[in-house]
């Protein structure tokens, strides 16, 4: 422990993964102790001696026993067993700060814990996870959803006491806390997907498109295009959109969807349901007027 700042925490990181591992050595960063982790594949005991050396490789009611924050760093659908598991094996105890990072639950899934008296938290990076050191520099420039039990706008103590220790512990990784209240963590969650992981589908949708043409390097081509459309998104939201759905070019769109399905069938549904949400939107930005939609939406119907 650092003796200029005698606070800190004995950290049990459960487990050692992508996520897990990043964090605890952020927090060892931050003057924490990492007394434990679990990790039983080859990747996770890889990634622990790289991120947490000398912190030992122990079954997760160990690392939890010995910690006094807990941090629970396992798939979302395998948190609820993890968490009854542990409190039926007496491994919480009152004091203890238990944090898990799982993006579609809130503080309600530590309930088994909190009936051993712990300070439950839900610490969810929004950020995609290599499991390489070059991740826990990367939190500087990340948000963190924090959800804390009750709300601590209503002033009872005990609730800002929650969110406080959050907020501090994201601060103290150098990332930036955004509170998420507990009732809408699933749509954060699916919102957070629906960008994170479909964006990594439509540019590989995009790539192969590209390298089926015999255009190569694809991704080379496209990287410039796709940063600057992201930037542009945004900072400027839908009046940002070009391209031949916020012109109304039904012609272009009929050509674009004649040789995707050439190419990949599925892809061109895809494209259609896309194209679609698009024109929409550009109406709503004022970019197409109502003739112009109709048509758009007329020449993405046919088949």
């Amino acid at each position: 422990m650092d003796a200029d700042r005698p606070a800190r925490l004995a950290v049990g990181v459960v487990s050692a993964g992508r996520v897990g591992s990043v964090l605890g050595a952020a927090l060892a960063r931050a003057g924490h102790h990492v007394v434990a982790a679990s990790g039983v594949s080859r990747a996770s005991v890889k990634r622990a001696a790289e991120l947490l050396p000398d912190v030992p490789l122990l079954p997760p009611d160990e690392v939890c026993t010995r910690a006094n924050l807990v941090l629970l760093a396992v798939p979302d659908d395998v948190l609820p067993g993890l968490v009854r598991g542990l409190a039926a094996a007496g491994c919480f105890r009152p004091g203890q700060i238990v944090v898990h990072t799982a993006g579609s639950q809130g503080t309600s899934v530590l309930g088994p814990a909190v009936e051993h008296g712990v300070l439950p938290l839900a610490l969810h990076p929004a950020m995609t996870f290599t499991g390489r050191p070059e991740d826990v520099e990367r939190l500087a420039s990340c948000c963190v959803g924090v959800t804390a039990p009750g709300d601590a706008e209503d002033g009872d103590p005990r609730d800002a006491v929650g969110w406080s220790v959050a907020e501090a512990l994201v601060l103290e990784m150098s990332a930036e806390p955004v509170r998420v209240p507990e009732a809408v963590r699933p749509l954060y969650h699916a919102a957070l997907a629906h960008g994170a992981n479909h964006l990594m589908t439509l540019v590989g949708d995009c790539v192969e498109l590209l390298e089926t043409a015999g255009i190569r390097p694809a991704g080379r081509l496209v990287a410039p295009l796709l940063s600057a459309a992201l930037d542009n998104a945004l900072r400027h939201g839908d009046r940002a959109l070009t391209g031949p759905v916020a012109r109304g070019d039904s012609g272009t769109l009929r050509t674009h969807l004649d040789h995707i399905t050439a190419a990949d069938p599925d892809l061109a549904d895809a494209y259609r349901a896309l194209a679609g949400r698009t024109a929409r939107r550009a109406a709503a930005a004022g970019l197409l007027d109502q003739a112009a939609l109709d048509d758009v939406e007329k020449t993405l119907e046919e088949k």
